[in-house]
């Protein structure tokens, strides 16, 4: 499979849930919208780009870089969610409906694409209202009114409702769209009814619309950035006597972060790698050094992923680059399809910890914990978790076939590390100037998207004049996808926060015997469900603010707390029957997944003893702090 379709065909951070279907230009008028996007990302990168050089090069830091650079931000995020509606991108639970009859499953299907519309154009007037009221307010640096910003949302809300009411018109299944929009319509007045009633049972509504309603959502195949939405807006709506209007606040809070600026940057840098073939050089060095010895080829894959994921920040851009490198040799070499992809599947979820990893940032953006910190400790826990991987590795080698197998020369293997140098300095680049305090991730993302474009150009080939525009256009609308979960997910976080759930949830946990050990694994447990159900950033931004508040109070060191949370994700990602993770990693290897999953038991028990190992000694965490 080549590396662009794999990319198109799966996630992006940011390692996420969507369709396994190829995404598809619905709109030829939607291309002046992919230009503009492309456009603001550009504008967004320059202007950082701008600002750190003013800063560090002349000590003359430019007082509106950072409001240009949001204003670009917010508007490319909301262009690009529109673009992954129209190229059918945006993540979704892909499991369920395939398990039912066709008929049903297609009713379902429509059915979730009704309320998606229905959704979207609620929250038009609304986003309308949330930008006139931004316009009494002006930005500090440039005196603009707030609504030049705040205007994306509306704009972004109305091109996601004219896409989707056309693609539910274009279905022509009228009795299912009829009759979706008579039951909702029913339902919606009969619960209006008995508003009373509902608010009279307090915190029981939690688990009705932000639990049951949006599992029965996400099962019907609703993308996850609209499943939190609707369950949101029906628990505003009947069970909460806030505004809707906030909900829009919330969103447009969870999205507008500068910390996130790096979220499209570092996505378009593993677009890069992609395209220049910087990862397949880190690959073949790793081969030449270590493709004689026994398990050797698995050493590679682990190694490699560890690597590449610290220039991409993708498990998807991992794997796509290491499986088409690595496989051939390995089935040579007597290597299972399946127990590849078994490989392939967990050593992604363990390197997701590498910076630059978006899970990482976004956890350090709704969490308050340091990036630096965080990119620190994540490369000592990926070393854990690639340990107990190569052992296990090394024990199923125990009888693989060496013979013919020669060992590189010395003047191969110096060859390959020229080439692979260049490369490898991207992962520990990003590492030393965050961690260091040099820089901040966004400016850090920045520089490494030039760095790699220009050696890229220079020593690998180049990037094909066509393929350019074309990655700033998946970047925008990858990114999209991603900040609108990241949106909606704050909203419905809010609505769980101000309901007092936190609060009553803190009271139960500091109430149980066996203190921050008891309330470590069953941290353990919840983000492991939650990675299979979910992914990393959707169930970040809805748990950090009331989990890590506790792991405080109960003496947990947040570094510690977050590479635990951020591992049990990851093997839950990769964990089948659920884990999109691991049928993206089948769709990639092109094997069966009823094959694969007898086959990744024994390394998903690896990756949690490693799991455990981490959370039993928090040195693994802050050792290099």
């Amino acid at each position: 499979m080549q590396l662009t379709e794999a990319r198109s065909e799966a996630e992006l951070a940011l390692g996420g849930i969507e369709a396994l279907t190829e995404p598809k230009r619905a709109e030829p008028w939607m291309r002046p919208v992919e230009i503009a996007a492309a456009g603001l990302l550009l504008v967004m990168i320059v202007t950082v780009l701008a600002n750190v050089f003013f800063r560090y090069v002349l000590a003359k830091p430019l007082i509106w870089g950072d409001e240009v650079a949001s204003l670009s931000f917010i508007w490319m995020a909301m262009l690009g969610s529109a673009l992954a509606v129209d190229r059918h991108e945006h993540m979704k639970l892909t499991v369920f409906l395939p398990l039912l009859p066709p008929r049903l499953a297609r009713v379902l299907e429509v059915a979730g694409q009704v309320l998606v519309c229905v959704l979207l154009l609620r929250l038009l007037p609304v986003a309308v209202e949330y930008a006139y009221e931004e316009s009494y307010v002006t930005s500090p640096a440039l005196g603009l009114p707030m609504s030049w910003r705040a205007s994306a949302l509306p704009t972004g809300i109305a091109l996601m409702s004219v896409l989707s009411v056309l693609s539910v018109i274009r279905t022509r299944e009228w009795r299912t769209i009829l009759g979706t929009l008579l039951v909702a319509g029913a339902l919606a007045l009969l619960l209006w009814q008995a508003r009373p009633v509902m608010m009279g049972i307090g915190n029981w509504n939690l688990p009705i619309w932000l639990g049951l309603l949006v599992a029965f959502l996400l099962c019907i195949g609703v993308p996850i950035a609209f499943c939190f939405a609707l369950g949101t807006l029906a628990y505003l709506t009947f069970a909460s006597h806030a505004p809707i209007f906030v909900m829009m606040g919330r969103i447009d809070e969870g999205m507008s972060s500068l910390i996130l600026l790096s979220v499209p940057v570092f996505v378009l840098l593993g677009c890069i790698l992609d395209a220049t073939g910087m990862g397949r050089a880190i690959v073949n060095f790793l081969a030449s050094l270590l493709g004689h010895v026994k398990a050797g080829m698995s050493y590679v894959l682990l190694g490699s992923l560890f690597l590449v994921s610290g220039i991409s920040g993708s498990k998807v851009s991992d794997m796509a680059t290491v499986a088409p490198a690595l496989f051939p040799e390995m089935r040579r070499r007597g290597h299972s399809a399946p127990e590849m992809t078994a490989l392939l599947a967990t050593g992604a979820a363990m390197a997701d910890t590498v910076p630059p990893s978006i899970v990482l940032i976004v956890l350090g953006s709704v969490a308050g914990v340091s990036i630096a910190g965080l990119f620190t400790s994540g490369f000592a826990i990926a070393l854990v978790l690639l340990v107990v991987l190569a052992v296990l590795a090394r024990w199923k080698a125990r009888r693989e076939d060496m013979s013919g197998v020669t060992r590189a020369t010395m003047p191969f293997v110096l060859k390959a590390a020229l080439v692979a140098v260049p490369a490898l300095v991207l992962p520990f680049m990003i590492r030393s100037l965050v961690g260091g305090g040099v820089a901040t991730a966004t400016e850090v993302s920045t520089i490494a998207v030039v760095y790699a474009f220009i050696i890229g150009i220079v020593l690998y080939g180049g990037i094909p004049r066509r393929r350019m525009g074309a990655m700033l256009v998946e970047t925008a609308a990858m990114s999209g996808a991603i900040l609108l979960i990241l949106g909606a997910a704050s909203a419905m976080a809010w609505a769980l926060t101000q309901s007092g759930f936190a609060r009553d949830l803190m009271n139960i946990v500091t109430g149980l015997p066996g203190g921050w050990v008891v309330f470590m694994l069953a941290s353990i447990l919840i983000f492991l469900v939650l990675g299979c159900v979910l992914e990393g950033l959707p169930a970040i931004v809805l748990l950090a603010p009331i989990m890590f508040p506790i792991a405080r109070g109960l003496g947990i060191h947040d570094i510690h707390y977050s590479m635990v949370i951020v591992t049990a994700m990851n093997i839950g990602l990769m964990a089948p029957p659920i884990g999109i993770g691991f049928y993206i990693a089948c769709k990639i290897a092109d094997v069966p997944a009823d094959q694969v999953m007898r086959r990744i038991w024994a390394y998903l028990g690896a990756l949690v003893v490693g799991l455990l190992l981490i959370a039993a000694v928090p040195w693994f965490s802050t050792a290099l702090l």
